[in-house]
């Protein structure tokens, strides 16, 4: 049987989502999350096929998300399912390993679909999405320059995220089970490959990068 996990912040669209698929497929939703450490620890975890995942995620986003379970649960087939579909996000999915991406306002019929799909080892986009426009602008972004964050280490990021979130490092150290001595490390590489000298300019970066979600 496919195992699902479930991460967004929102509780009754995961409560939706696991009647969806319990209900009407023969899926088994395995878990679910309400925020990005907690999907990616789950993940870890569970080791499901299918990780259903929203993009703004508070602490860890879920692009990040993606990142992190590619190369932590390597057979776990990761599903965007957003209210966002620019070209830009999507492209940035793709990248990050997604293998599918499904709009919020689509149909039941359609996130189905996408998991079908994906376990085949496709990739799918639910329409209006195009599939040769976001080729294009996967191949001109490919020619920019590298940014300085795709340099930081799996747990780099991590601590970055919920230091960006004001977390205290003897905080980060309980949470990630890890010394303090490891986090105040960790903390002062990223924030000399970042360039950054303050708490401020570390929330800044955060947010210009979208890896610290706020609420509008």
């Amino acid at each position: 049987m496919t195992t699902i996990l479930l991460a967004d912040d929102h509780t009754i669209v995961r409560q939706g989502l696991r009647f969806l698929l319990e209900a009407t497929t023969p899926f088994q939703v395995v878990g679910e999350a309400a925020d990005g450490l907690e999907a990616i620890q789950a993940t870890g975890r569970l080791q499901p096929d299918i990780l259903i995942l929203d993009i703004m995620m508070p602490g860890v986003n879920g692009l990040e998300v993606a990142r992190q379970v590619r190369a932590a649960s390597p057979a776990t087939r990761v599903i965007i399912l957003s209210m966002y579909g620019t070209e830009a996000y999507v492209a940035e999915a793709l990248q990050a390993g997604v293998s599918g991406f499904v709009l919020k306002k689509s149909s039941s019929s359609d996130l189905v679909r996408a998991i079908q799909r994906v376990l085949e080892g496709e990739i799918y986009l639910s329409p209006p999405l195009d599939e040769q426009a976001i080729s294009l602008f996967i191949a001109d972004s490919r020619e920019q320059p590298v940014d300085p964050y795709e340099t930081l280490t799996h747990r780099e990021r991590e601590i970055l995220h919920l230091a960006a979130e004001g977390m205290k490092s003897a905080e980060i150290a309980r949470r990630l089970s890890i010394s303090r001595r490891t986090v105040e490390m960790h903390r002062a590489n990223f924030m000399h490959k970042l360039h950054l000298k303050s708490q401020n300019d570390l929330v800044r970066f955060a947010l210009q990068h979208g890896v610290l979600h706020v609420d509008p």
